[in-house]
């Protein structure tokens, strides 16, 4: 029996919440936040969840936004933040107010963001000649050069 991935979490705040899933399938699991916050526009807040983690050595975890909070006006202006096997101080969930208004609140206990635990190979960089790196159809195009459609 498979019981996955192991990862250690502890509450930094009497308010934290553990991770939890929304759905059974879900691929993320939900932080909260222990703090109302007020989410300035164009302002970068960092939202406390109360917990730190250990995650294990060869995965990373993803923080990412809730498809939810970014269809009201509210994105992560890192995109997916990480959290490093290395890292054991509280995650905080960087956001952005991009809505109506000058400003939103989250309130404490609201469902901030998700984690998703992922797998990171073993990699080795190799310095080689430009002429080593192979050709291919598309070359050094970049920045929509494979067309919009």
């Amino acid at each position: 029996m498979d019981d996955g991935v192991r990862v250690l979490f502890t509450r930094l705040h009497p308010d934290a919440k553990p991770p939890m899933k929304g759905s059974a399938s879900a691929a993320g699991w939900d932080l909260r936040t222990v703090e109302t916050c007020e989410i300035k526009k164009g302002e970068s807040t960092k939202v406390p969840t109360g917990l730190a983690v250990a995650i294990p050595i060869g995965y990373e975890g993803q923080v990412r936004a809730r498809s939810s909070l970014g269809a009201k006006g509210i994105i992560l202006p890192n995109g997916i933040g990480t959290i490093d096997a290395d890292y054991r101080g509280q995650i905080h969930v960087l956001m952005t107010w991009i809505g109506e208004g000058d400003s939103t609140i989250i309130e404490a206990g609201e469902r901030v963001a998700q984690m998703v635990i992922s797998p990171i190979p073993v990699v080795n960089f190799v310095e080689v000649d430009e002429n080593q790196l192979g050709e291919t159809e598309r070359g050094a195009g970049g920045f929509g050069s494979t067309g919009r459609y």
